[in-house]
């Protein structure tokens, strides 16, 4: 017989745990997000006042995406790729200049099997049956412009002129890869943004001033955008006295401090004043 399951069950309690456990934002304007659609949103999630808040069980997709690059990389290994170690304990790190980063996930010198002396950047992802399909059918390019761009990023900081996006599917192991080459534009373009995103005093106009568009109504500034009605965390990133400079580092306009420690930007001061642009979209 079944054994009735407590309101407290485990597959609850282990969701709750990760939940917990959840990162702190990064100190950087990621190379990842640089093809986000919405300016707005890039410039608020890089100063902390918005941020996604997952549920355990995506957490545990994430996981799962991140678990997987081992195995993947043990294939590439398999078929005769040489990787570039990175640096012990860490990710191969591309800087792009003033606040503008990324971490690659790997690096092959030689071996790929369809040009196999040349350096390729390797992005690996992991999709839903629906998203895999879409990326088999209409390419990287267009069914994950944030991925492409993500790429572009990447080679433009590394000097290497081909990239290999990887994808798994998660629902029946499917694999498609696709070579993709150096877009000496597209990459500028969108490191550009990055940078005049990330030293942007006032805040920039949402993508759309329609609380029901597709791009907004799901997205985690909502209700910072649409309703009003935000929550900002407390830390010198959302502080009225600071500034991000061109330099990467952060300046305190109240006590002329520069920089800012990291450990400092997270708590704020006692002489925290809400920015004033933010101010406006809270309670």
């Amino acid at each position: 017989m079944k054994i009735p399951a407590p309101l407290n069950t485990t597959a609850a309690a282990i969701d709750a745990w990760h939940e917990a456990q959840a990162d702190l934002p990064r100190p950087h304007m990621g190379a990842s997000m640089l093809g986000h659609a919405c300016d707005r949103w890039l410039w608020l999630s890089f100063r902390w006042a918005v941020r996604e808040r997952f549920p355990g069980r995506v957490l545990r997709l994430f996981r799962r995406g991140r678990l997987e690059e081992d195995t993947i990389l043990a294939d590439l290994a398999a078929i005769g790729c040489v990787l570039r170690e990175p640096p012990p304990g860490e990710q191969h790190r591309v800087t792009l200049g003033g606040h503008v980063s990324g971490s690659i996930d790997a690096i092959i010198d030689a071996g790929l099997p369809e040009a196999p002396t040349k350096a390729h950047v390797v992005e690996m992802k992991t999709h839903s049956r629906k998203s895999f399909d879409a990326l088999e059918r209409d390419g990287v390019e267009k069914a994950k412009p944030m991925h492409y761009v993500q790429m572009q990023t990447y080679m433009h900081g590394t000097g290497i002129d081909r990239a290999l996006y990887l994808a798994v599917c998660k629902d029946d192991d499917r694999l498609y890869t696709e070579r993709v080459r150096y877009d000496q534009a597209a990459a500028e373009k969108a490191i550009a943004r990055g940078k005049r995103l990330a030293i942007m005093d006032e805040q920039p106009p949402p993508l759309s001033h329609d609380a029901t568009w597709y791009e907004c109504r799901f997205c985690a500034a909502h209700s910072y955008c649409h309703e009003r009605k935000a929550s900002v965390p407390k830390s010198c990133r959302t502080c009225r006295y600071s500034t991000a400079t061109e330099a990467g580092t952060w300046r305190c306009e109240k006590h002329d401090a520069e920089p800012i420690p990291l450990e400092y930007q997270r708590q704020g001061c006692a002489d925290y004043e809400i920015h004033d642009d933010m101010g406006e979209h809270c309670v």
